[in-house]
């Protein structure tokens, strides 16, 4: 039937009044909106692909579920940086094109449709919503999915999509939290689907989670998807490269399909994951810049006048609206010269993401504007 209509605003356009103003200010926009990494690729990654650009698979099909050299990197990374073997709890896996392309077709190649419920936060990445309603099946917004009594019993229950560190709120789901949603899932039949994108920009004392933990599965992967990407940890959002991992039968049904529609990786960019993930200096590089950064960001917008705080997770700071609604917000900081993200786009009007994917230079700059008298 092909892909059904979506109704969930996400229209970036509708920033333009804003970036118009913002871009009037005295040292231009400083834009702290979206979450698009501004840093260097890692030498390790570009020398990569570089290598690999006549390599045998570049001038040849690639494998949908990657190179050999690939796969072993993934559960290497899992391994040695989520403390997560893939073999005992019997994990398969498969590269995506950018974990938003794995978000989007999810519904879809799980063969969701009408009458299917997809469990989601009420306040969360608007792609989720799009790719259940891509699917033609319905949404069930839950406060808070660890709250499993809110999701159970509610007939047709197909999918539970958890999101931690959270975008755009960055809170973290505990060990226990995940292993109840998993219980309650496997119970009525659903699928746990785990974006644990930013995982390794945890900024609280106890790190990030992971579905697939071993105490958290029961020891197995049955039902029970998780989804990584590299453009936050290294830089890679336009080389679009993710990955899916767990319960094999899924994952071995998905990969037909992503064959059969040229949902493949290609092979240069295979050979830059593999450096990707195993460069973990550059990536613990960057996360400390990106700490460095929130907490710079949370002194001034304190300074400012919000109720800001370091979050336990990811990339954004997650405030109210000082004026109840975020689109007066908005327009009020673009008279600074600052552009950051409507609440709206995540389910909360009254509320803004304030994303630190911007240079040190632009960061200082817009600490400066935050903290000047008004």
């Amino acid at each position: 039937m092909g892909f059904r209509s979506f109704q969930t605003p996400y229209d970036w356009d509708r920033l333009d009044e804003c970036k118009n103003i913002a871009k009037q200010v005295e040292g231009g926009m400083i834009d702290l909106s979206v979450g698009s990494p501004v840093d260097p690729v890692p030498e390790s990654v570009r020398k990569a692909l570089a290598d690999a650009a006549d390599a045998p698979n570049a001038h040849g099909y690639p494998s949908t579920v990657g190179s050999p050299a690939l796969r072993t990197a993934i559960a290497d990374w899992f391994l040695n940086c989520r403390g997560i073997d893939l073999r005992p709890i019997d994990a398969s896996l498969v590269p995506t094109v950018g974990s938003k392309e794995a978000v989007s077709l999810m519904a879809s190649l799980l063969h969701l449709g009408e009458g299917d419920v997809v469990v989601q936060p009420r306040i969360s990445y608007p792609t989720y919503e799009i790719g259940t309603q891509f699917a033609g099946a319905g949404v069930l917004k839950v406060d808070d999915v660890s709250d499993v009594e809110s999701w159970r019993n509610v007939p047709g229950v197909r999918a539970v999509w958890v999101n931690s560190p959270c975008n755009p709120t960055g809170e973290v789901v505990s060990a226990a939290q995940l292993t109840s949603i998993v219980v309650a899932a496997r119970q009525i039949g659903a699928v746990v689907l785990s974006d644990e994108c930013y995982a390794l920009m945890s900024w609280c004392s106890d790190a990030s989670p992971s579905a697939l933990n071993a105490n958290v599965c029961a020891g197995s992967a049955d039902g029970i998807l998780t989804l990584y990407s590299l453009s936050k940890q290294s830089n890679m959002a336009g080389y679009r490269a993710a990955f899916i991992a767990g319960d094999r039968r899924i994952i071995g049904d998905m990969s037909v399909y992503r064959r059969q529609i040229g949902q493949i990786i290609s092979g240069p960019v295979q050979a830059a994951m593999v450096a990707a993930l195993r460069d973990t200096t550059s990536v613990f590089t960057q996360r400390r810049r990106y700490q460095q950064r929130l907490a710079k960001l949370v002194k001034a917008l304190n300074a400012y006048g919000y109720e800001a705080k370091m979050p336990a997770g990811a990339l954004y700071i997650w405030v109210r609206a000082l004026s109840g609604g975020c689109w007066q917000d908005m327009e009020d900081l673009a008279r600074r010269g600052i552009l950051v993200g409507p609440g709206e786009f995540y389910g909360a009007p009254n509320f803004l993401r304030i994303s630190s994917t911007a240079t040190d230079e632009a960061i200082d700059m817009a600490v400066a504007r935050l903290t000047s008298q008004r």
